[in-house]
C-alpha cells in the first residue's frame, strides 16, 4: 500500500493537504488511466503501448495536477514519475488541429516545458511524451547539447507545444531568440536535486523567469535540499507534497532489488565481472565506473573476452552516446559499461543486474546506479566491488542506506561463494564461450550524424549538458585510475615539456648541444642563430690596421 507521509517542508511551502488516492484504493477498484477524466487520446495512446494502469505515483499526483495545484513530488527511482507529470503536462496542452488552438494568444509558441539535468534523461522524457501523444498532433521539441543548433532552430520556427531539454542548450536558444517562454502554461522540474548538484540552478531560475508567472508548476525531486526547497518557495505557489512509499519497503533502496557487496582486488575485478555476467537469468546489465578512461578500458576487455559491450562516456562524441543507448535497448548489446553521466538517463525496464565495478562516492550516486534495475516492479540484482582503499567511503555507504554489508566480503574470481551468491554455473571461465556470442554487437547499430557541436561551444556553454555531471564526480579518482591499468598520463622525460604527452612513435628527446642550430623539439621550426661580431673602437675586430713588423 502507498502512503503520504508527514512532509518536511517549511509550512510557507506546503499547501493544505489535498485528497489523494492510496495504492490500496487504485488496485481495489482496479483504477486506470480514464477513471482520471484525462483525454481519451491520451488514454489510447497509452493503451497501444501496454500502459493502462497507473503506478501508485502516478496514480497520487494525477488528481492533484489536474485540478493545477503546484506540486513536490517525491518517489524512488523507478517508480514511474514521468507519466506523473507528463500525462497532466499533455492534458493541457492544446494541439495544432483541436478546437482552441487558433485562438490561443500565440499559436506555436512552446505551452509546456521539462526541464532535466542530463541529454539521456531528456531523450528519455521525450519518447515518453510522444508515447503518449500518439494519437493527437502535439509537437515535442528535444534540445540539448551535443546535437547541431540548425534543426533544433528549425523546430521551433516552425512551432511546438511541448519542450524538453537540458539547461544549458535552451538558455543559449533562449539568448539568440529562438526559444520563446512567455507562453508556458506548465513547467517541470526533474530531477531536481540532481540540477543542484550539477550547478544547474541558476540556469534553471533564468528559465523560470521567463515564463509567466500564472504557469502550474511541479518539480520533482528524490530528495529535498535546502536549495530546492528555497527554489520551491520562490517560484511555487503553496504546492501539494506527495510522497510515495511502500509500508513494506521502509529502506533506502528498492525491495525489489538484490544487494551483493564484495571486497574485490583491481587485478581481478575484470575476470570477476566476465564470470558475474555468465550467471542464469542475466540480461541487461549496466555497469558503472567512476572515470571515462577505466570505463573504455573495461568495454574494451569485456568485447575482447567475447561479451557484446559498449561504453558511454562523456569522452564520446553525442551520435556515439546514441549509439551505444540504441544498441543496448534493442539488445544489440547487453552489457554498458558508463560513467555517472548516464545514472539518471536509462531507462530500460528489463535491466537485470547493475554492478558498480569502482566504489560509488556517495550513497546518492549508489541510490541512482542501483536504480537502473529493479525497475516498474521488475526484480533486480546490483553488486558493488569495493577496492581495499574504498572501505572507509564504503562505510560511510552502507551506513547511510542501512544497507547491513560494513565489512565486504573478500572476494576473488574463484572463490565458491560468488558462483553461488549469483548463480554462476561451476566450471565458468573468463571468456564466453563462442556458442552463447549470439549478439549483434555495437557495430550492428549505425551512428547517426547529428552534426555534432564538439565539446565547446562559442557561447562557453557547448557542453555543459551531461558533461559536468560526470567531471564533478570523477574528481580526485585519477589516482586510482592508475590501478585499473596503467598510469592516466605520458610523460616526456627529459624534453624540457613535461605538461605534453610523447606522441606515439617518437623517439626520445634528447637536450640539444651547446650551440646547435637545430629544433628545439620534434616538429619545431629551427632556431635562428645569432652571429655576435666583436667591435674595437667602434670598429669590427676583423678590420683593425695590422700591427708593423718587428725589427
Amino acid at each position: 500500500m502507498t502512503s503520504t507521509e508527514p512532509t518536511v517542508l517549511p509550512e510557507d511551502v506546503v499547501a493544505d493537504t489535498v485528497d489523494v488516492p492510496t495504492a490500496a484504493s487504485v488496485q481495489a477498484a482496479d483504477v486506470t488511466f480514464a477513471d482520471f477524466d484525462v483525454r481519451p487520446e491520451i488514454v489510447a495512446a497509452l493503451a497501444d503501448a501496454g500502459i493502462t494502469t497507473p503506478f501508485p505515483i502516478q496514480a497520487m499526483t494525477l488528481p492533484v495536477a489536474l485540478s493545477g495545484h503546484d506540486i513536490i513530488g517525491q518517489a524512488k527511482t523507478g517508480t514511474g514519475k514521468t507519466l506523473g507529470f507528463g500525462v497532466p503536462l499533455l492534458h493541457r496542452v492544446v494541439a495544432p488541429d483541436e478546437e482552441g488552438f487558433d485562438a490561443l494568444p500565440a499559436p506555436g509558441k512552446p505551452q509546456a516545458l521539462v526541464v532535466v539535468p542530463t541529454r539521456e534523461l531528456a531523450v528519455q522524457v521525450a519518447g515518453d511524451l510522444e508515447t503518449a501523444s500518439r494519437r493527437r498532433s502535439v509537437r515535442v521539441a528535444l534540445l540539448y547539447g551535443g546535437r547541431a543548433y540548425e534543426p533544433q532552430i528549425e523546430m521551433l520556427n516552425r512551432g511546438v507545444e511541448v519542450v524538453v531539454g537540458t539547461p544549458g542548450r535552451m538558455i543559449d536558444l533562449m539568448n539568440q531568440g529562438h526559444l520563446d517562454l512567455s507562453r508556458v502554461k506548465c513547467v517541470v522540474l526533474d530531477e531536481a536535486d540532481e540540477m543542484l548538484d550539477l550547478g544547474f540552478l541558476p540556469d534553471v531560475e533564468k528559465l523560470l523567469a521567463r515564463t509567466p508567472a500564472s504557469r502550474h508548476t511541479m518539480l520533482f525531486s528524490a530528495t529535498m535540499p535546502g536549495a530546492v526547497v528555497a527554489m520551491a518557495r520562490r517560484y511555487m505557489t503553496q504546492p501539494t507534497h506527495i510522497r510515495a512509499s511502500e509500508p513494506d519497503d521502509a529502506g533506502k533502496t528498492v525491495k525489489n532489488i538484490k544487494q551483493v557487496v564484495y571486497r574485490a582486488h583491481a587485478l581481478d575485478k575484470v575476470e570477476v565481472l566476465a564470470r558475474l555476467l555468465q550467471a542464469e537469468g542475466r540480461g541487461l546489465t549496466i555497469v558503472f565506473a567512476r572515470t571515462k578512461r577505466t570505463a573504455a578500458k573495461v568495454a574494451d576487455e569485456l568485447i575482447e573476452r567475447g561479451f557484446a559491450a559498449g561504453a558511454l562516456h562523456g569522452d564520446l562524441g553525442q551520435g556515439a552516446r546514441e549509439q551505444a543507448l540504441r544498441a543496448f535497448r534493442n539488445g544489440k548489446v547487453d552489457v554498458l559499461v558508463a560513467t555517472d553521466v548516464a545514472a539518471r538517463g536509462i531507462d530500460v525496464d528489463d535491466v537485470t543486474h547493475v554492478v558498480n565495478y569502482q566504489c560509488p562516492e556517495d550513497e546518492k550516486t549508489y541510490l541512482h546506479r542501483t536504480g537502473r534495475t529493479g525497475r516498474a516492479g521488475h526484480k533486480g540484482t546490483a553488486v558493488t566491488f569495493v577496492d581495499w582503499d574504498d572501505v572507509p567511503r564504503w562505510g560511510l555507504i552502507d551506513k547511510a542506506l542501512e544497507l547491513g554489508f560494513p565489512e565486504p566480503q573478500e572476494t576473488y574470481s574463484s572463490s565458491p561463494h560468488l558462483f553461488t551468491d549469483l548463480g554462476i554455473p561451476e566450471g565458468t571461465t573468463g571468456r564466453l564461450p563462442r556458442s552463447k556470442r549470439t549478439r549483434e554487437g555495437l557495430d550492428a547499430e549505425a551512428i547517426e550524424d547529428l552534426g555534432e557541436t564538439g565539446k565547446r561551444h562559442s557561447s562557453g556553454r557547448g557542453d555543459r549538458d551531461g558533461g559536468r555531471g560526470e567531471r564533478g564526480r570523477s574528481g580526485g579518482s585519477e589516482a586510482r585510475e592508475g590501478r585499473e591499468g596503467g598510469r592516466s598520463r605520458n610523460r616526456r622525460r627529459g624534453s624540457g615539456s613535461g605538461d605534453r604527452p610523447a606522441e606515439a612513435g617518437a623517439e626520445p628527446a634528447t637536450g640539444p648541444a651547446v650551440g646547435a642550430t637545430g629544433p628545439d623539439e620534434a616538429g619545431a621550426a629551427p632556431r635562428r642563430r645569432r652571429n655576435r661580431r666583436r667591435t674595437r673602437g667602434g670598429r669590427p675586430a676583423g678590420d683593425a690596421p695590422e700591427a708593423p713588423a718587428e725589427g
